[in-house]
């Protein structure tokens, strides 16, 4: 059911989208911010998916004393994949940002995206992305780790995929990083698996070959608040979930464009994207410490050499996979310590 709004005169400049689900507690501070800047160009679109507490009623409130900006949609459950997928077909704006409902995007920094989008659609070819930095905001921590992207693409240029340079061993664009066009996401028919977890890395995965042009803003714009108990991305609830992972995979290999058949720096990021998706999961795979899952991070390789030979050795011959495909038990023993570590490393045990 969508709610009752008074119409526009012309279509906003972004569409923010945010999947709720029982995230009455934390919409407040997510709204706050996105509202921060409000103007006649910026829509706010809340997906109620299917919440047993307040969620509906706090959007209404801020859908009250904002009528032309915020919009509430309620759904029957249909998980993050779900809402965002509705999220996307209510869309009017000409960019989209997908924003979960407790993080939250910097005010000063929503204002600097503003005036670059506005730019931006006022032209006649638009940039396709826009790439910003984002920030984890780690509950416990006053040191916040912030993403940035300076080491790969130069800020404020209209790039296309030959100008970026290599990403880092671990580095890739996340949908917090990503502001895209939403006439892309149409064109590329992009839609999310319902009652799934992890489906950011199709999102921001999956459009790719119908981007051609990007723009990297070198500005703290997205808050990624982690850290809360029962988080998807905890390690205990990826182990438990790792089945998903395994769909995860499987799309995005589905949508891996063959050698030769779009821009040399575009495929060189994809392998690389999904190269570290593969490692993601046969890691979680591993740490479950279940033959069964051995198994499949087995049949998971195979089925990539099955779906094309060509892509199967490129994303072999990444380092990261090439250490992940380390044999027998010692291999093992070595995944699940250089994952301690690395978790260590990046504050994030």
């Amino acid at each position: 059911m969508t709610a009752d709004r008074p119409a526009s005169t012309s279509p906003p400049v972004l569409t923010f989208i945010v999947p709720a689900y029982n995230m009455a507690q934390h919409l407040p501070t997510c709204l706050d911010s996105l509202l921060s800047r409000e103007g006649d160009d910026l829509e706010v679109i809340v997906v109620d998916d299917g919440s047993t507490d307040d969620t509906a009623q706090v959007v209404q409130s801020y859908q009250e004393r904002h009528p032309h900006t915020v919009r509430l949609i309620t759904q029957t459950n249909k998980g993050h994949g779900g809402a965002v997928n509705t999220g996307l077909a209510a869309a009017r704006g000409c960019y989209v940002k997908v924003v979960d409902a407790d993080d939250w995007v910097d005010p000063t920094s929503l204002g600097l995206v503003l005036d670059q989008l506005r730019d931006q659609s006022r032209r006649t070819n638009p940039v396709d992305m826009v790439v910003t930095n984002y920030v984890y905001e780690k509950e416990g921590r006053k040191h916040k780790r912030v993403i940035n992207f300076r080491s790969v693409m130069d800020p404020g240029q209209v790039l296309d995929w030959n100008h970026l340079r290599r990403f880092g061993l671990a580095q890739y664009m996340i949908m917090h990083a990503l502001i895209l066009r939403t006439e892309v996401l149409r064109q590329a028919r992009t839609r999310l698996p319902e009652h799934t977890y992890y489906v950011d890395f199709i999102y921001s995965y999956q459009p790719l070959p119908w981007v051609h042009t990007l723009l990297y803003l070198d500005t703290n714009f997205y808050r990624y608040h982690t850290g809360r108990q029962g988080q998807s991305v905890q390690t205990s609830i990826m182990i438990a979930r790792v089945s998903q992972l395994l769909l995860v995979n499987r799309l995005m290999a589905d949508s891996t464009p063959a050698p030769g058949t779009v821009p040399r720096g575009l495929y060189r990021y994809m392998i690389h994207y999904l190269s570290i998706n593969c490692v993601v999961t046969s890691v979680f795979l591993i740490l479950s410490r279940k033959p069964s899952n051995y198994r499949s991070k087995d049949m998971l390789w195979s089925r990539l050499e099955h779906r094309s030979p060509a892509i199967a050795s490129d994303v072999r011959s990444t380092l990261l996979c090439r250490m992940i495909n380390m044999p027998g038990r010692p291999g093992r023993l070595a995944i699940r310590l250089g994952y301690k570590a690395a978790e260590a490393a990046m504050g994030f045990n």
